[in-house]
């Protein structure tokens, strides 16, 4: 029987747009929550948190830490989290690691990235009651050096359309296309009945996904599908300030408040 939540997004399919951002803490998961359909604990945390060049290096215990702290600020949104790079390598890794992130984080799903390759993999933790959700296109985990958009040639589109395939009959609720040429991620979400979540791939995705600090203009990505909705770096500087002049002119704390 499957999750409700995830019974609900796998209905917006061609309905409505699935909505989707990244949270690393609760305080951010709380503030995107009543806005968002789903919500992804992603490894993107290596480079967004903790300036890493590449997300190989984030660790299961960072992943599961950071996902305790979402959680708490989660009430409505599907919440799903990354599998970082070798916890699952083979089927028997897999599980016990995929069963240690749904423990220790009570989250909805996992998300692993890779096609045909890893389906064996897949398809031993949905037989073992753990949710997944795929990844393909460009997968950070496996990339060395530029990332590079995928979809260019045939050979890379009847690879990407087999891996959505596989996918699909193993079992996965939907499936993130990253950097995928906008023809072939339309033509992948019409041939499948599970929602796909673009990111670089073209509003013809069933949802979008965009890293929360990137949206936010917390980072200064420069990567061209993000979009910048705000600038809370320069509000937060100009908050900062106005608090430094407010101590040395000693008008911070004031009796309102002092004990």
């Amino acid at each position: 029987m499957l999750n409700p939540k995830i019974e609900n997004l796998i209905k917006k399919k061609s309905k409505s747009k699935i909505v989707c951002l990244t949270a690393y803490s609760k305080n951010i998961a709380k503030n995107i929550d009543p806005y968002t359909d789903l919500i992804l604990v992603g490894d993107s945390l290596g480079s967004v948190l903790y300036e890493f060049n590449t997300t190989r290096l984030v660790t299961l215990d960072m992943m599961i830490n950071h996902s305790k702290s979402v959680k708490q600020g989660i009430t409505k949104s599907l919440m799903v989290v990354d599998m970082p790079y070798q916890t699952y390598r083979n089927k028997s890794e897999a599980l016990k690691n995929a069963k240690k992130i749904a423990k220790d984080t009570k989250c909805d799903a996992v998300k692993l990235e890779g096609g045909t390759k890893i389906i064996p993999i897949i398809k031993h933790l949905i037989q073992n009651n753990i949710n997944v959700m795929g990844h393909i296109g460009i997968l950070p985990q496996s990339v060395k050096g530029k990332f590079k958009v995928k979809g260019k040639n045939l050979r890379e589109q009847n690879q990407l359309m087999k891996d959505a395939k596989a996918l699909e009959q193993a079992g996965v609720f939907s499936i993130v296309l990253e950097g995928i040429k906008s023809a072939v991620a339309k033509k992948i979400t019409s041939n499948i009945e599970i929602p796909t979540i673009g990111i670089g791939a073209s509003n013809d995705c069933d949802g979008q996904v965009l890293v929360t600090d990137d949206l936010l203009g917390l980072t200064n990505s420069n990567i061209k599908f993000v979009k910048k909705y705000a600038d809370l770096g320069k509000s937060i500087q100009s908050a900062v300030k106005s608090f430094r002049k407010e101590v040395i002119n000693k008008k911070f704390p004031s009796k309102k408040y002092s004990y």
